[in-house]
């Protein structure tokens, strides 16, 4: 035995000190600590679908021949479907093990250590998370008050006379390469200007639009889905999942659309069998019933509206628009870390933020409407 080897001395030195991503618990951990059956939990605190996925999903899986047999690399039948899906060429699109994958290939394409990306807080943490997994200087721009996106502020990363930061291995300067936006955003559910996209992509710079939330936003709202842009634009990369909308998010399936300069390297160095064949079926299968689905987005829609005429009843809770499936709540007047573990002691979860730009912020999922009659009564109690 060598008595005087170390583990740690052999660790890349930038994970040494990382801290982990924070999960949001699962029903059979969450039952166990709430000491209540599953079936007597509201979970509104991921922004998970409480319809859950097609029904032919299961009758889909439960009939699936080729389980044994390792999934295509190419998913070559999802991408078929996503393209008439997207109305994009398939050879534009890539299937992820959800688009945290995808989120994280993108970087390793892209960053060698001591190369920056711009994030926009408060926004969708696992930027920030594979930012530092990958070595990355990460150079947050903060959200104004409404949560709109500082775009001057972004632009002028890009006027700095002198380079950001040296890169740490010696092979030039730390430039900026990548920008992180989320439309809608998490957690505050608002969206980006066509107007501040097209700013966005005149910089020398990858934009990656995360939009795993645009099906829930208004046609209204007046910003729908730019994945079409991918074609017009080398430095867009656009960002979908089907855990939303689709209420696969336990099975783990995103796909992005990018321009063919960028999508010929990410086969290059993408895992081969990435997608499992259970992931890729229910995906098939969802989109084959995107009518029913889509009916059922509608529905949380609704949902989402009636539940800011609620809002409107206490005082304590400010309300931000959302075009996605939640609704953030500022607390004022009131500890919200306390009315999170009230809603909790009566089996509604909801999301606690305590953060800068977000201090005594609750997130409130849009569930089911008896769910949301429940937690109008509970808030009322409260």
């Amino acid at each position: 035995m060598i008595s005087s080897f170390k583990i740690d001395s052999l660790v890349r030195s930038n994970l040494a000190t990382l801290k982990p991503y924070t999960p949001i618990l699962p029903f059979e951990v969450l039952s166990q600590q709430l000491g209540r059956r599953p079936e007597e939990i509201i979970k509104l605190d991921a922004n998970e679908n409480p319809y859950g996925p097609s029904p032919l999903v299961a009758q889909a899986l439960a009939e699936a021949p080729y389980l044994h047999i390792y999934p295509d690399p190419e998913s070559r039948e999802l991408r078929a479907a996503l393209a008439d899906y997207t109305g994009l060429p398939a050879d534009y699109l890539l299937v992820g093990l959800g688009a945290d994958e995808l989120i994280d290939l993108i970087m390793r394409l892209f960053i060698e250590p001591g190369d920056t990306l711009i994030n926009c807080p408060p926004t969708f943490g696992m930027y920030a998370f594979d930012a530092d997994i990958n070595g990355a200087k990460l150079i947050n721009v903060w959200r104004r008050d409404d949560f709109s996106i500082d775009v001057g502020q972004i632009e002028a990363k890009f006027d700095s006379p002198t380079p950001i930061s040296p890169s740490p291995s010696g092979k030039g300067q730390g430039k900026v390469k990548l920008i992180f936006v989320t439309s809608p955003n998490n957690p505050d559910g608002s969206l980006l200007s066509d107007a501040d996209l097209k700013r966005l992509l005149g910089l020398p710079a990858i934009v990656i639009l995360d939009e795993a939330y645009i099906e829930f936003a208004n046609a209204s709202a007046g910003v729908g889905s730019r994945i079409g842009w991918v074609r017009e634009y080398p430095n867009l990369v656009v960002l979908r999942t089907f855990s939303k909308w689709a209420g696969l998010a336990g099975l783990r399936v995103g796909y992005g659309a990018f321009p063919l300069e960028i999508i010929k390297y990410l086969w290059q160095i993408k895992q081969p069998y990435n997608v499992p064949v259970a992931g890729q079926l229910a995906a098939q299968v969802s989109l084959a019933d995107r009518e029913r689905l889509l009916g059922r987005v509608a529905q949380l829609v609704e949902q989402r509206q009636k539940f800011y005429e609620v809002l409107g009843e206490f005082t304590w809770l400010h309300p931000y628009p959302s075009q996605a499936n939640f609704v953030l709540c500022r607390v004022v007047g009131r500890p919200a870390a306390e009315i999170k573990q009230q809603l909790a002691e009566h089996g509604i979860l909801v999301r606690y933020y305590n953060s800068t730009g977000l201090n005594d912020c609750l997130r409130f999922s849009i569930g089911a409407p008896a769910q949301m009659a429940r937690l109008a009564e509970v808030l009322r109690q409260l």
